[in-house]
């Protein structure tokens, strides 16, 4: 399945139904009178994020949607039947955006979330609304008002928990491989990785978290070089980064550097998420050759690097127990205030008990 997470979608909502010129016609009734009924409601366009889709590649063959028209009204006061709603099902982590992709309608990053795009025409009234003491037999009704259009941009953003980021052949994709059951495409040449990769790292019982592989980034990407930054939106939700250097590089401080140099001028709060920092390919490093490019690592990232090898294994569980420690504490927050948005004002004055 090919990887879409960016689209523009047309959408128009259904126009109301007409109302209804009738008489009633019945025997030993003359005077029977007006009993024209009202038009139906066109349908509503909704986007509604829902569980099992990861990617927009619905909407690359059909762009055009449009709700069905409302049941017009018929004799015998019978109104005309609403039009059902049309729903656009997107991943969760989908932002909706206006034409100008600039201005945002929705982020729907929680199951279930939806959106109104297009509200449907309300239907016209039949003849039977204009009935008076003045006027008993009216042959005046109201056609449906007209459904609504607009055209907007779907921008999907992956729910991951860590993102991983480095240079081109920095390891990224292998290191993904060793930690979950993901199966990249993995190969000796830069840009093996055209789109982002999901996987589920599992370390237990009830401890697990999603890591996201992006593509590698290079020096200019934020002014298009390379795939330019248009997969660093796939790394804004994550709790952390874990950015992998090449220990093969002669320059190891200068490949972090230009990576770090990309992610601010990308903006979005990703230089200011936290970093771990790894020393990768350590395997093809002998000891002396380790402890220079760590020391060169840490003088430029401020940190102790983690020294591992996506390839035989060897760092990544202390890595990834890393990874989770972070991720777990800020669940716990989002948890705390998610329960403390929740309590009233009286638990709150009392002290919120378990």
């Amino acid at each position: 399945m090919k990887f879409l997470d960016q689209c523009k979608v047309y959408s128009r909502s259904g126009h109301g139904g007409d109302g209804c010129v009738s008489f009633r016609r019945e025997k030993f009734i003359p005077f029977g009178g007006p009993d024209g009924g009202d038009g139906g409601r066109g349908g509503d366009v909704y986007v509604e994020a829902v569980d099992g889709l990861n990617t927009l590649i619905d909407y690359r063959y059909q762009q055009h949607f449009r709700a069905e028209r409302g049941g017009h009204g018929m004799g015998k006061n019978r109104t005309g039947a609403d039009a059902p709603e049309l729903i656009l099902k997107v991943p969760v982590g989908t932002q909706v955006f206006e034409e100008d992709q600039e201005t945002l309608i929705a982020d729907l990053d929680k199951l279930g979330d939806r959106v109104l795009l297009a509200r449907g025409g309300t239907g016209g009234w039949g003849n039977t609304r204009f009935k008076s003491s003045t006027n008993q037999a009216p042959r005046r009704f109201n056609p449906g008002l007209e459904g609504e259009e607009r055209w907007v941009w779907l921008r999907l953003k992956l729910i991951a928990d860590a993102g991983l980021l480095g240079l081109p052949n920095a390891g990224k994709s292998t290191f993904l491989a060793a930690s979950s059951a993901a199966k990249p495409k993995i190969a000796d040449y830069p840009f093996t990785t055209l789109h982002p990769n999901l996987g589920v790292v599992s370390l237990g019982v009830g401890a697990s978290f999603v890591l996201a592989d992006i593509p590698g980034l290079i020096e200019g990407a934020a002014e298009g070089a390379g795939v330019g930054t248009r997969f660093l939106g796939h790394v804004e939700r994550c709790a952390v980064l874990i950015h992998l250097v090449d220990g093969t590089q002669d320059d190891v401080a200068e490949a972090y550097r230009v990576v770090r140099g990309e992610l601010k001028a990308y903006g979005g709060g990703l230089s200011e998420k936290p970093e771990i920092v790894a020393l990768n390919k350590i395997d093809a490093l002998t000891k002396e050759e380790i402890s220079e490019k760590a020391a060169a690592l840490k003088k430029a990232c401020r940190s102790t690097p983690l020294r591992l090898s996506g390839a035989t294994g060897k760092g990544v569980p202390e890595a990834l127990a890393k990874l989770y420690q972070i991720i777990d504490e800020q669940r716990r927050s989002e948890r705390a205030a998610q329960i403390e948005a929740e309590m009233t004002p009286e638990e709150k004055a009392e002290g919120w008990k378990p």
